[in-house]
């Protein structure tokens, strides 16, 4: 039997996929959603992602040069190590990315200060890590902004819990393959380059003023988080824009496909409304368009919050999923196109599928674990009462 030409697979994927979205679409109405989506994408959303990048990179040096982290890798280490297997400095990642997004790690653990307290195995699990407690401030503040004060507070917890999950498992991937990297510094050689000066540890540099010493992190620091958001714009147009494409639907005025950015063929939402009694368990979801916000927060949270005053609306939303969501949402937070660009921005592209893996894993178990923990609380309160 003669094997398949080489390309004949590569062929055969593009025209079912294309051929699909146009013929629900329409050929010039899947071209024009593509292209604005890209372009809408690259305006309002990597631009943003460029500035926070500039802004955490400016702050991750300030932070490294004026001692923070090493402060940081001395109070938290007894509670980082057992928990996830990190050095204490980690805490930083964590908490740029739950004041913004995932990107927000790249800066960080780009620069050296940071990086040489970490194994190659954890700088790589780093990202399942931070990118747990994604666009956190703004979930939870979002979420008690429409009147749910303490089911938030659920969901961190089960963020964390997802957290954990996802982090120890990513590391178990890696070392299973790469054996070498349980013993291989991410900074080699690390004694000689500090005697070199390559990058200091101590700041009391009499030569320079405050001012100076100041000035000169934060601009080292916004730089390389512009060489940072330049990273991520393949990641972030090409794989947002066919996950918004199977996840959104119509025009909601006319009803029909016209051509414009974020339409697609909700094709993500249909096939996770046929297993809604699995939901219902895992996530206790009393209605199948809850699976909307999950859905959605694989290519962007910020979208799947914009659905919730919808969910509202139509009375079908409870406290039960607004823990959940919350959990969810942190921990997923757009991964497929956030964690791509960010791996691929580190270095470490042969490592995103079992990312993916890894994340999808955490949320799923960050998202029973705070179902099961607001039952239990419920059921408590209610027996003490």
């Amino acid at each position: 039997m003669s094997k398949v030409p080489r390309g004949i697979p590569c062929l055969t994927l593009i025209i079912v996929l294309f051929g699909y979205l146009s013929s629900v679409m329409g050929f010039t109405n899947m071209l024009n959603t593509i292209m604005r989506t890209a372009h809408d994408l690259l305006l309002n959303t990597v631009f943003y992602l460029m500035a926070m990048c500039v802004l955490t990179g400016a702050l991750s040096r300030i932070f490294s040069v004026f001692g923070v982290v090493d402060l940081l890798q001395r109070i938290l280490k007894p509670v980082l190590r057992p928990l996830f297997n990190l050095p204490g400095v980690s805490s930083a990642g964590a908490l740029m990315t739950f004041l913004s997004d995932k990107p927000a790690i790249i800066s960080v653990a780009k620069n050296p200060q940071f990086s040489r307290y970490f194994k190659r195995y954890q700088h790589i699990s780093l990202v399942n890590f931070a990118g747990s407690y994604a666009m956190g401030l703004l979930v939870i503040i979002f979420m008690m902004g429409h009147g749910y004060y303490t089911e938030p507070l659920y969901g961190l917890v089960g963020a964390i819990i997802g957290s954990i999950i996802s982090t120890r498992l990513m590391q178990r991937l890696v070392l299973k393959e790469h054996p070498e990297y349980l013993e291989e510094d991410v900074i080699e050689n690390k004694e000689q380059e500090m005697a070199n000066g390559k990058y200091e540890t101590h700041p009391d540099d009499s030569s320079q003023t405050m001012f100076v010493r100041i000035l000169d992190a934060l601009l080292d620091g916004g730089k390389t988080g512009v060489e940072v958001g330049l990273a991520i714009i393949p990641g972030v147009l090409i794989i947002s824009t066919f996950v918004m494409m199977f996840t959104f639907s119509v025009d909601p005025e006319t009803g029909t496909y016209t051509g414009e950015a974020y339409q697609g063929t909700r094709l993500l939402p249909y096939l996770a409304g046929k297993a809604g009694f699995v939901f219902h368990w895992l996530f206790g979801f009393n209605a199948s368009e809850l699976v909307a916000f999950p859905i959605t927060a694989l290519g962007t949270v910020g979208a799947a919050l914009g659905l919730i005053p919808e969910m509202m609306s139509k009375g079908i939303i409870d406290s039960n999923a607004i823990a959940v969501f919350t959990a969810m949402g942190m921990c997923w937070s757009g991964f497929l196109s956030a964690d791509a660009a960010t791996l691929d921005s580190l270095g470490y592209r042969h490592f995103i599928s079992r990312s993916f893996t890894c994340t999808f894993i955490g949320g799923i178990a960050a998202g029973i674990v705070t179902h099961w923990l607001y039952v239990f609380i419920t059921y408590l309160i209610e027996f003490i009462n």
